[in-house]
């Protein structure tokens, strides 16, 4: 038997972790449905207010069956049907739809209805809001809409030490659903320095889905010499799941598909882990299971970090839609 020299070193084996949970939340889903279920009931055209979720992908495909995304309520002919999106309105794009004579379809996920009503509720109560998120993101637009005198956004531990209210004692909080839980947890930590009698939401305002695919990255970015996160560069939480990773130490990359990858990610990427934000559909991760596997990635294994069994109903509009569209009529309501 040939003795085996130093040249003859084991081939490692290259894998891919895929986690668990990943892409759609509920609220995406149920966001999805609304508009095909809309287009397959009252036929095209249907419009929507910006991206129905935060992905391309997602709203080419939908653009494609009909929907028509708009900016704004102004760009919706009048008497027309417009859907908002998942990330919410304010009350004056609900007074705009009003005055145009808009038939809406709300398909705001509840979890962000959620943050809503805490808004209005804590200003009702003569509260200062400080709202800790994105200034530019849709969902901060439309909570900051509930209250816009009584509320500040901040974006960071830094921002809080320049905030300024009229008392100190009766100052309020409440967050994004879709931040990082550690660059929530360190701005909070700021206010309650600044504002001892600080109250908050009765639970957190970052949703599960968002702090699930977090987890999961966590879990596993010490094992993997790269993560791949699939979504859109306009997406919050997908955004977060990169910077979690890198704040970890492991090198991470925001992907739309498989034609992102730059093949020098992947020198001396022995273990890959991928996962997908909240808004990404799975045909865009199969997509780039396939490329890492044509690239020598023989290995595929799903690590399930916690179950995810959430589902939110549809809106009462759509509902009685279906109802009055015959009832007989087969609706999908899963992708």
């Amino acid at each position: 038997m040939p003795h085996s020299g130093p040249s003859d070193a084991v081939e490692v084996k290259k894998r891919v972790l895929l986690l668990k949970p990943r892409g759609f939340c509920a609220g995406v889903v149920r966001a999805i449905d609304i508009v095909k279920i809309a287009l397959d009931t009252f036929g095209a055209p249907i419009y929507v207010r910006r991206e129905i979720v935060h992905n391309r992908f997602v709203v080419n495909e939908l653009a494609e069956k009909g929907a028509i995304f708009v900016h704004e309520i102004e760009e919706v002919p009048e008497g027309q049907r417009v859907i908002y999106s998942a990330h919410g309105v304010s009350p004056a794009v609900r007074e705009a739809s009003r005055t145009r004579r808009l038939k809406v379809i709300d398909a705001t996920c509840p979890l962000v209805t959620k943050v809503h009503v805490e808004a209005v509720k804590f200003a009702k109560q003569g509260y200062s809001l400080i709202l800790i998120g994105h200034r530019d993101h849709d969902e901060i637009e439309g909570t900051l809409g509930e209250a816009p005198e009584a509320t500040q956004v901040v974006s960071s531990a830094e921002e809080v030490e320049s905030l300024v209210v009229p008392d100190p004692n009766r100052v309020a909080y409440l967050t994004q659903t879709t931040l990082s839980l550690d660059e929530a947890r360190d701005i909070i930590h700021a206010l309650k320095v600044k504002f001892p009698n600080i109250a908050g939401p009765h639970t957190q305002d970052i949703c599960y889905a968002t702090e699930n695919r977090q987890v999961a990255v966590r879990n596993v970015a010490d094992g993997a010499d790269l993560v791949l996160v699939v979504g859109s560069t306009n997406s919050s939480n997908s955004n977060r799941l990169v910077e979690v990773s890198n704040n970890l130490g492991t090198q991470a990359y925001l992907i739309d598909n498989s034609a992102a990858i730059d093949p020098k990610w992947l020198e001396g990427a022995d273990t890959v882990a991928v996962t997908a934000g909240a808004s990404a559909p799975e045909v865009l991760v199969e997509d780039v299971i396939n490329y890492l596997q044509r690239n020598g990635y023989s290995s595929v294994e799903e690590v399930e970090v916690m179950p995810e069994n959430v589902r939110f109903g549809l809106p009462p509009e759509i509902v009685q839609a279906i109802g009055g569209a015959g009832g007989g009529q087969s609706v999908p309501v899963r992708q």
